[in-house]
């Protein structure tokens, strides 16, 4: 029983199937492990009088949300390692917002997208997450940790939507209220383009989840050679799937470009960008470049940062700039995975 990986209905099913119990002792597990952290739920007061269930349940349950092997700092900025049961590793990434922490997490053990500029990418696939392993970073983060995390972004390493069926399980998983309680508007789906991804999740009953869309580039030619998903999926794919996407009524998207000086930071570049994105509801995140020892990718001075930024504004996009935090630790966009 890997509880992980269960929502709170499913759980109960297995009470009543395997235990001839129900709601009232799986929620009283559920929310010992998922509000509270307690390895040792079954001191609760639901279990008191069944001690043979908890017993049961106890030879039963599987908790594992993988081990914290190793913690990096940059001021209130957290990158944590996580060790699989099969000895690869992921890194996951606490960032300090206004009220609140958000937690980059973790879809895959490397990436198969090969985007250029990014460590992740230059990994290759070592294979998807599981569930657990993809709700664990949660737990880690909330109850290892003790970090409260109210937002979730799947910007962590990985694809999300080329691990299309946990990642949903996970999301379902972090929204149940008797658990981690993670509203859908506080979660961001991040991806680099995978046409068949955006068209399936946009079936899926998720109202208030955003989706974020890593654009890097204006035109083809660029796009493909920084990333090889446009050579199946180009722009023109790409944008007509985001304008038959169900946004909720004054709902946006979330544009991410990475600014790679003398790559894709002219004016035209702007100019092609803009025009790439009217009509559609867009908010820019405009990220400098982290430079990633081997690819030969520069970041932009400030300056640049602000021409690029002034240049988008002017044609009336909604741009927000982002300096780079965790650089140092390697926590920074495109960077996750140098500490594996």
């Amino acid at each position: 029983m890997n509880i992980l990986a269960l929502t709170l209905n499913q759980l109960v099913r297995i009470f009543e199937t395997d235990y001839g119990k129900g709601r009232f002792h799986a929620r009283a597990l559920y929310r010992e492990i998922f509000k509270h952290g307690n390895t040792v739920p079954f001191k609760a007061p639901e279990f008191a009088a069944s001690g043979a269930l908890a017993r049961s349940l106890e030879q039963a349950l599987v908790l594992a949300p993988g081990k914290v092997v190793d913690i990096f700092e940059e001021g209130d900025l957290t990158k944590f390692i996580t060790r699989l049961s099969d000895g690869l590793e992921i890194e996951s990434v606490i960032v300090p917002m206004n009220r609140y922490n958000t937690l980059c997490v973790s879809t895959q053990v490397g990436c198969r997208m090969g985007c250029t500029f990014c460590e992740t990418g230059r990994m290759g696939l070592k294979r998807h997450l599981d569930v657990h392993e993809i709700t664990g970073q949660l737990y880690n983060a909330r109850h290892t940790l003790k970090k409260p995390v109210k937002n979730m972004v799947f910007m962590g390493m990985g694809e999300p939507l080329d691990n299309f069926k946990f990642v949903m399980a996970a999301v379902q998983i972090m929204n149940e209220q008797q658990g981690f309680d993670i509203a859908l508007r506080h979660m961001t789906l991040s991806t680099a383009g995978l046409v068949p991804g955006i068209e399936k999740l946009a079936k899926q009953n998720l109202p208030g989840i955003r989706l974020a869309v890593s654009i890097n580039a204006p035109d083809n030619e660029t796009r493909s050679r920084l990333m090889p998903v446009n050579r199946a999926w180009p722009l023109e794919t790409l944008k007509t799937a985001l304008s038959r996407f169900p946004l909720p009524h004054k709902g946006t998207f979330l544009f991410e470009y990475i600014l790679i000086k003398g790559v894709n930071d002219s004016p035209a570049h702007a100019e092609q960008l803009a025009a790439f994105i009217h009509p559609l509801p867009v908010r820019l995140n405009l990220i400098p470049c982290n430079p990633v020892p081997g690819l030969g990718f520069e970041s932009p001075s400030d300056e640049q940062m602000n021409q690029f930024s002034q240049h988008l504004v002017k044609q009336g996009i909604f741009v927000i700039r982002r300096w780079s935090k965790g650089r140092s630790v390697s926590a920074g966009c495109g960077q996750l995975g140098r500490s594996c």
